[in-house]
């Protein structure tokens, strides 16, 4: 096995003429090193804007092993960039150490912000998620949703910090409705709106998948075993000429549960619905265990129950700073035209 030093080097050559290409188009976040499968699993580093972000999942990196890491990336890019390294080997193991060499510049734990597709992204190196606030691996969709938005109407469905939504609105939409249950989460997104002052504005709505998208699909929102339902905003039926689905792997709530892998359809059935004849449905399983080819299969039959069958279905791959040996990488994007 190589060893580290040689496995960086490595990754970085095969990243060079992406991250030209990257960085002529306004992208400053990308992921350096993919460790699961370029020499050493468990172990990420990745770049936004002035970060790096280094992550350890199943073992701690040595203190001579880290800083000798960020001297041969930062010379590699030939910028200087802030260290932040979140050890996630152990239980709540990403506070800062008594080393002062482990601890981050404080200037890496402020609010920062990072670039993508000439638009600007709040991130932030240490929080109680894993990523800065944007998930890397999406970017190509992200792109494809900038360069097919011109006059359509966009609802972005967990839509997290909506760099999706973001896209759309600079891509041109004439409108763009994000969605997502976490207020938090719509924070950032409205952060994101405000470094990008020059797009239209955009909707943000707080509000449970279930109750959101079977409202705008026309369908009734169900109770649960009787269960009384928790308040939830009120919407009109409608649909849209473009819908991203990127829910996360599993969550419950008080009016039902997201479960990509047993149960996908009861998630894309009232977003099928929610979508305009002749519109696109981008829809995402972030699940390892899931092959590509079962879950198109699944996507593709669930269309045809629901009445919208796919008239052409297109795969949106990661770029190359998320290398696949086998080709099956976790995150699958499917273009649905319906």
């Amino acid at each position: 096995m190589p060893s580290l030093e040689q496995a960086l080097h490595a990754a970085y050559r095969h990243r060079e003429s992406l991250l030209a290409q990257l960085h002529a188009q306004k992208t400053d976040c990308y992921r350096l090193f993919h460790g699961s499968q370029e020499g050493a699993p468990g172990l990420t580093a990745d770049r936004y804007g002035p970060l790096l972000l280094v992550q350890s999942f199943h073992q701690s990196l040595e203190r001579g092993a880290l800083l000798a890491l960020h001297e041969q990336l930062c010379t590699h890019l030939g910028e200087p960039l802030l260290l932040v390294y979140n050890d996630r080997s152990q239980g709540n193991s990403r506070i800062d150490r008594n080393d002062s060499v482990y601890r981050a510049d404080p200037a890496g734990l402020e609010d920062q912000v990072g670039r993508e597709w000439g638009l600007n992204y709040r991130v932030r190196a240490r929080h109680s998620g894993q990523d800065p606030l944007l998930f890397l691996d999406l970017r190509n969709t992200r792109g494809w949703i900038k360069a097919n938005s011109a006059g359509k109407s966009v609802l972005n469905l967990f839509a997290y910090t909506c760099g999706v939504g973001l896209c759309a609105a600079a891509g041109g939409a004439r409108e763009v409705c994000n969605l997502d249950f976490a207020e938090s989460n719509l924070a950032v997104g409205q952060e994101n709106a405000a470094l990008n002052p020059s797009l239209a504005p955009m909707q943000f709505i707080q509000s449970d998948y279930f109750p959101a998208i079977r409202q705008l699909a026309g369908l009734p929102v169900m109770q649960r075993r009787g269960r009384a339902l928790p308040a939830y905003p009120v919407l009109a039926p409608r649909q849209f000429d473009l819908i991203l689905l990127d829910p996360p792997a599993w969550s419950k709530s008080a009016f039902g549960t997201v479960d990509l892998l047993r149960d996908y359809q009861s998630l894309l059935k009232p977003a099928l619905l929610a979508t305009a004849d002749d519109g696109t449905l981008v829809c995402c399983n972030n699940l390892a265990k899931v092959s590509l080819e079962d879950w198109r299969e699944q996507v593709l039959r669930c269309a045809t129950k629901a009445g919208r069958p796919v008239r052409d279905c297109e795969v949106l791959s990661p770029a190359e700073d998320f290398p696949s040996i086998d080709g099956r990488p976790p995150l699958k994007v499917l273009r649905l035209q319906l």
